[in-house]
């Protein structure tokens, strides 16, 4: 019997997520495919949420979130980048990044209008853009490098072109935008009025002494420019999804359009955690991306025992690797076998992608865990090296 779902979304079916999740389960492997943390977040936001229970924050927040919210996203966004937001007209709180970006593409993108991503790209882009009705067209980061080659982006807009999606910190690949590249991109956009619906939910989990640019603080992007970001990845804190959305008042106004007939609210008693979350000192933020920075240097370090290169990782969750000296053809199967065989899950790059071909060796590993965790996976993934 034919399926009865849209067309438009038959491509999509069951998230690589949960069926690497499923395999984790089965065969009691680490899970490195799914980009959670196994750590709780801060005590002191746990404790205003369950506070904001106790004390009655069970009705409906405002539509637009609860006002202490956008205040707080507008004075981080103030703080740490000089971007002067309006919280009352520029600042609208979402169910997680993912309700953020799905309402701005379908506020934004008439059926058929064209929507340029930079591949690999996170899997809900995809599916986003055709609940939208638009049409995407990517660009593929090289590897191992991870260099953006901005005249294929020019190349790739067309007279349909209306937004370009971008993501900094980068997931799958974890790469950290330059300010040179920013600038071009920005360029692109500016040359052909784009709009830019930039996803920046790991602006704070970067490393090496690098920064996050937010695209909205160059020349002339400002009035372009919807900023994207989410309490899950900053504060470990994956489960209360919410996320935020940020810019110009008549491109939020057209998300809040659309958002509002999508949950209306977003979960009341958790905002003011967030809200305090935001406004915690600079050394919670800076320190908790050297922990990562650690962890991500303990499985680069293990898959460099068993020869197996990874790409430049200069933020986000994720390491992407190559298994190509190892044999692998298809990172597919070896994805599917690797929790049987040797006890750890990762996911192929190549879901991320609308071009399989040059990726067809690359894994993605997810190094937000406990360190007794990411140890385990390093003593299963030394059977590489026997293999």
């Amino acid at each position: 019997m034919d399926s009865p779902l849209v067309s438009r979304l038959q491509p999509f079916g069951t998230s690589v997520f949960a069926e690497m999740t499923q395999r984790a389960l089965q065969f009691d492997a680490v899970n490195l495919g799914q980009g959670f943390p196994d750590t709780d977040g801060p005590s002191e936001m746990v404790d205003i949420a369950v506070r904001g229970l106790r004390e009655g924050l069970n009705q409906y927040a405002p539509a637009r979130g609860r006002p202490e919210l956008r205040e707080a996203v507008a004075a981080h966004q103030q703080h740490w980048y000089g971007i002067p937001l309006d919280p009352g007209s520029e600042v609208l709180v979402t169910v997680g990044a993912t309700e953020g970006i799905a309402a701005s593409l379908v506020a934004l993108v008439e059926p058929g209008d064209e929507v340029l991503v930079i591949e690999p790209y996170y899997d809900s882009y995809s599916a986003c853009i055709g609940i939208a009705g638009g049409v995407r067209r990517s660009v593929q980061l090289s590897f191992p490098d991870l260099a953006l080659d901005v005249d294929a982006l020019r190349a790739a807009v067309t007279d349909r072109t209306r937004v370009l999606l971008l993501n900094t910190p980068h997931n799958p690949t974890g790469k950290v935008f330059t300010a040179q590249e920013l600038e071009q991109v920005a360029q692109v956009a500016r040359d052909h009025d784009l709009v830019v619906i930039s996803d920046e939910v790991y602006e704070h989990l970067v490393f090496d002494g690098r920064r996050h640019i937010p695209i909205a603080t160059l020349p002339g992007m400002a009035e372009r420019t919807l900023t994207i970001s989410s309490v899950g990845k900053t504060f470990s804190l994956t489960g209360w999804k919410t996320g935020w959305v940020s810019g110009p008042a008549r491109l939020v106004d057209a998300v809040a359009a659309v958002k509002q007939f999508l949950t209306f609210a977003g979960v009341s008693h958790v905002q003011p955690a967030v809200a305090h979350g935001l406004g915690m000192p600079d050394a919670f933020f800076t320190g908790f991306a050297a922990e990562l920075q650690s962890k991500r240097d303990l499985l680069v370090s293990a898959l460099d025992e068993v020869g197996v290169p990874v790409s430049p990782c200069a933020g986000t969750y994720f390491v992407i690797a190559d298994l190509a000296g190892h044999g692998v053809q298809d990172a597919v199967d070896f994805c599917r076998r690797l929790p049987e065989e040797l006890g750890v899950v990762g996911v192929p790059v190549s879901v991320f992608c609308d071009d399989p071909e040059p990726v067809r060796s690359l894994v993605r590993f997810a190094f937000c865990k406990k360190d007794h965790v990411l140890e385990e996976a390093a003593r299963r993934l030394q059977r590489l090296g026997s293999a």
